[in-house]
C-alpha cells in the first residue's frame, strides 16, 4: 500500500471497489439524447469520435479507449471519422492502425513511463516524443493510418502567422501574450495569429475548411508527413518544438492544435450521425486561452448530436490525489511517485470500460444521461 496525502489506495494491480456507483457520467445533446434513449447505444449510430488535448489527462480514458477500439468499433464496416488535437490526436491515430489495442497499449506504457533529465529542453522532449510515436504506431503504422479507408483521421495542428512563425523565443512569448489578450475580446481574433491545419487521410475536401472563425487548411496525410503532423499537433509552446514546413502544407511553423481547438467548438451538429466524445471533464473549453475564462463557452447547438462520456466525480475522488493526471505532475512529483500514480490511474480506468460496456449490453442507466450544457 502507498499513501497519497493521507488517502490509502492500492498499488500495482489490486482492485479498488467503489460499490454500485458508476465510474461514468454521460451528457448528451437533445438529438443524441432522443436517439440513445430510443435505440440504446449502438456503434453504427456514431459517425464521429473526438479526442481532446490534455496531455496525460487521457490516462483516465485508457481503459475506455481499449474497449472502444477493440470491441465497440471492432466490427464496424462503414466509415468512422476521428477528430483529435494533441494527445487526442495521438490516441485516435492508434485507432487507425491494423492493431489499435496494441497501439494504444504501447502509447499508455511508453508515455506513462517516459523519463527526462532534471531540466529537459524542448529539443529533448520533442526528440523523445518522436521516438515514442514511431514505437507506438510501429514500422507500418504510419502507412496503415494514411491508407485506412474505414477510419477517416483528422489531426488538428496550428500554423503560426506573422512574427509567431519566426524561430525566436522572445517573439514567441510576445506573440502568445498578444494572442491571449486578443482572445479575451473574441476567439475570432486568433485568426490574426494562427491558421487551423487539418491533416486528413481522405480524398474529398475536408468539411472543416468551411469554418469561418479561423482560416482552416486542408492538408492530406502521407507517409512523409504523418509523424510531423502528430508531433505538430502536440507541440505545446515552450514544452516541445514546433514543426517547420510540414510536407504537403504551406511553409511555416506548425504548433499545438489545442491552441485553437482545445476541446472543440466546431459544428458537430452538421453531421447526420452521432458524435462519441470520451472526455476528461463535463466542461468543454473551446481553446487553450479559454481555460480560465469561465464565460467562454462552446456554441450549444454544435453539441446537439454529441454524447459526452466522462469519469464521474466519485471515480475521480477515488484516484490517488483525488484527481486525474496532468502535466503539472512532471514538475510536482518525483519520477517513481509519478509513474506509480499514473500506473494506478491506467489500471483503474478499466472501470470506465466495464461500466460503458454494461450500458451497451443492458441499456440500464441510459435514462440517467444528463442534458449537455456548456456550463457543467
Amino acid at each position: 500500500m502507498q499513501s497519497w496525502r493521507g488517502q490509502v489506495v492500492p498499488v500495482r494491480g489490486q482492485k479498488y471497489i467503489i460499490g454500485a456507483m458508476s465510474s461514468l457520467s454521460l451528457y448528451a445533446g437533445p438529438r443524441a439524447m432522443q436517439q440513445i434513449r430510443a435505440d440504446g447505444l449502438q456503434p453504427e449510430q456514431f459517425k464521429v469520435m473526438a479526442g481532446a488535448s490534455g496531455g496525460p489527462k487521457w490516462f483516465v480514458l485508457y481503459g475506455l479507449d481499449r474497449y472502444l477500439f477493440g470491441e465497440f468499433f471492432a466490427n464496424r464496416e462503414d466509415g468512422l471519422a476521428t477528430l483529435g488535437s494533441s494527445a487526442g490526436a495521438w490516441r485516435l491515430a492508434c485507432l487507425a492502425t491494423d492493431e489499435p489495442v496494441a497501439s494504444i497499449d504501447r502509447l499508455a506504457s511508453l508515455y506513462s513511463s517516459e523519463q527526462y533529465s532534471a531540466h529537459p529542453t524542448a529539443e529533448e522532449v520533442t526528440s523523445k516524443a518522436r521516438v515514442m510515436l514511431r514505437r507506438v504506431l510501429g514500422s507500418n503504422g504510419g502507412r496503415q493510418l494514411v491508407d485506412n479507408k474505414r477510419i477517416k483521421t483528422h489531426i488538428i495542428a496550428d500554423r503560426c502567422r506573422g512574427f509567431l512563425s519566426y524561430d525566436s523565443q522572445p517573439l514567441l512569448v510576445a506573440g502568445l501574450a498578444l494572442a491571449a489578450v486578443s482572445n479575451l475580446a473574441s476567439r475570432r481574433t486568433l485568426k490574426f495569429y494562427f491558421e487551423r491545419a487539418v491533416f486528413n487521410n481522405h480524398a474529398h475536401a475536408c468539411e472543416l475548411t468551411s469554418l469561418t472563425d479561423i482560416k482552416t487548411l486542408d492538408i492530406k496525410l502521407t507517409e512523409h508527413n504523418v509523424f510531423d503532423a502528430l508531433i505538430a499537433s502536440g507541440s505545446i509552446p515552450f514544452a516541445l518544438e514546433g514543426v517547420r514546413d510540414v510536407d504537403g502544407g504551406p511553409k511555416g511553423l506548425y504548433v499545438d492544435g489545442g491552441i485553437t481547438d482545445y476541446h472543440f467548438d466546431v459544428p458537430f451538429h452538421s453531421n447526420d450521425g452521432l458524435v462519441l466524445y470520451p472526455h476528461f471533464y463535463p466542461r468543454v473549453v473551446p481553446g487553450w486561452f479559454d481555460k480560465h475564462l469561465k464565460w467562454r463557452r462552446v456554441v450549444t447547438h454544435y453539441y446537439d448530436n454529441v454524447l459526452l462520456v466522462v469519469p464521474s466525480a466519485h471515480f475521480i475522488a477515488s484516484l490517488p490525489f483525488g484527481k486525474i493526471p496532468d502535466r503539472q505532475d512532471f514538475r510536482k512529483l518525483d519520477y517513481q511517485t509519478r509513474v506509480e500514480y499514473w500506473q494506478q490511474v491506467l489500471q483503474e480506468s478499466q472501470r470506465l470500460a466495464d461500466d460503458f460496456s454494461q450500458l451497451v449490453e443492458s441499456g440500464k442507466g441510459l435514462n440517467d444521461i444528463r442534458p449537455f450544457s456548456p456550463v457543467q
